[in-house]
């Protein structure tokens, strides 16, 4: 019979160490022991600072007071990301949160509007959202959905550094131990090949049932010390570098996320309430670490409060997320571009599987397979979501003329093929971005289907434009009640 497994250690801290100590100790805190082994000496990578919706439910799951964690993370509202340039210079689009329009039963809301569009009306797709119609104002306020009216669908900007502090005080509060070390040695069974401890350089080993790899890129249990292997995704997404480098605050602060397409990469501009986080994400093949430190430093808005900083990764997976008895979570498990700000929620859904698939009375090769063939799932989902603004793109240079003409993946394939034909746009399974979040990037960037669902047409031309109407009014219906975004900070942060 296998061993059980009570004693959880977690190497390296950051954003993933300490999402991953907070939901054990929260979720599993009676059942487990759970050590936190991370080095002041080594710097986190602490980029990624924009989220998406789902991470209301990990603050929930935690019971964070959402005043509190603004107010210590230094976080502001984003309501979607807006795309700059990416179908061609001087296109804007947004993928804003929340829904669309109105749900019909059978028929999707953008049919409607696909054969209104025929004939030169329906207006902006996003005059249907609710998302939208805020960001462009700059306003914020809490809106839940009633009858026909939508909710504002909200995620965070934050400071991820500030928020693993703020996380590491949590977990340290309901049990969760730290220990301050460099790891020097993992030790593995000699006949399972599991790891049975870590050694620090000062001397001290720690002993664990289970290991969670939050090193980074590195991947010292789950690459160095079990020589899992790497899935390399860079023939689809060529951008291996990013610099970043902080900036003051604009005066105005945008409720949503930037991404500006360049040359040979994109700009990132998220906004917080002590200062800008910006990076671009680029191509080495194409552009140096200097050049594209000067694109930005260019394109910054506002004063640098610091030195860039280049990052280097390489887009893809380990071929296990989970091996033997090493969980991968973070950059340790694998790397895809921040483009969708998908880095802190792909933590959070690899810490839930880990908890939903716990193995409390021993590892079994079947419930690992399992993990593994969700985590799969998930990371080649969302990469597909990220080639689509590579491949749908419209400029001019090399770079994206290859982006436009590269194979892709035959499941993205079968995806655009189908609304290119039909209109229709299906969720596959528990698929993270929704039929909606897909619509906004195709039509965002010029694709338009050939024909729309015939129960679209069953309307008279004019019964057709007043259920527009209607919608549009609808949706608008929330927006008098929504203050500026700062207003909103000062009010709900204020101490």
């Amino acid at each position: 019979m296998n061993p059980t497994v009570r004693n959880v250690v977690i190497v390296g801290g950051g954003t993933s160490g300490w999402i991953s100590a907070a939901l054990l100790m929260k979720i599993l805190g009676k059942a487990v022991s759970v050590t936190l082994v991370e080095s002041d000496d080594i710097g986190t990578i602490g980029v990624g600072e924009a989220t998406i919706p789902p991470i209301l439910s990990l603050n929930k799951a935690l019971a964070l007071d959402e005043r509190d964690f603004m107010r210590r993370s230094k976080a502001t509202i984003k309501l979607g990301i807006q795309f700059e340039n990416w179908g061609h210079p001087d296109n804007v689009y947004m993928h804003a949160f929340g829904t669309i329009g109105k749900d019909f039963p059978f028929c999707p809301f953008q049919h409607f509007w696909f054969r209104a569009r025929e004939t030169g009306g329906g207006g902006d797709l996003w005059d249907y959202s609710l998302n939208l119609q805020a960001a462009r104002r700059g306003t914020f306020g809490f809106v839940q959905q009633q009858q026909d009216v939508p909710a504002l669908a909200y995620a965070y900007h934050f400071d991820a550094g500030l928020y693993a502090q703020y996380l590491r005080g949590e977990s340290e509060r309901m049990g969760a131990k730290r220990i301050e070390g460099t790891i020097c040695r993992v030790n593995l069974h000699p006949e399972s090949g599991h790891v049975t401890s870590v050694d620090l350089a000062d001397g001290r080993s720690i002993a664990g049932d289970l290991f969670i790899d939050c090193s980074g890129f590195r991947g010292l249990l789950i690459q160095e010390a079990l020589n899992t292997g790497y899935e390399d995704w860079s023939h689809w997404l060529p951008c291996d570098r990013a610099v970043a480098v902080p900036s003051e605050c604009d005066e105005r602060t945008a409720p949503y996320t930037r991404s500006i397409a360049h040359g040979a990469g994109w700009q990132w501009k998220i906004p917080l309430q002590h200062r800008n986080g910006n990076g671009m994400v680029y191509c080495s093949q194409e552009w140096s670490d200097d050049e594209a430190a000067e694109r930005l430093l260019a394109n910054l808005g506002t004063k640098q409060l610091a030195e860039p900083r280049v990052l280097r990764f390489k887009t893809g997976r380990r071929l296990r997320q989970w091996h033997g008895n090493v969980v991968s979570i973070g950059l340790a498990s694998g790397f895809l571009e921040p483009l969708e700000s998908t880095s802190i929620h792909l933590i959070q859904s690899g810490v839930v599987r880990l908890i939903k698939h716990f193995p409390f009375r021993g590892i079994k090769p079947a419930e690992v397979d399992e993990y593994n063939r969700q985590s799969r799932l998930e990371f080649e989902q969302v990469r597909d979501f990220i080639i689509c603004h590579y491949h749908l793109n419209r400029r001019d240079e090399d770079f994206w003329k290859q982006c436009r003409r590269m194979p892709i993946p035959d499941s993205l394939a079968r995806k655009l093929q189908l609304f290119s034909a039909t209109g229709k746009i299906y969720r596959e399974q528990e698929e993270l971005f929704s039929e909606v979040a897909w619509l906004q990037v195709l039509v965002g960037q010029g694709m338009v289907p050939a024909d729309y669902h015939p129960l679209a047409g069953v309307l008279p031309e004019a019964s057709l434009q007043e259920l527009l109407a209607n919608v549009r009014t609808v949706v608008q219906k929330p927006l008098p009640h929504l203050v500026p975004h700062d207003d909103f900070l000062r009010q709900h942060c204020a101490v």
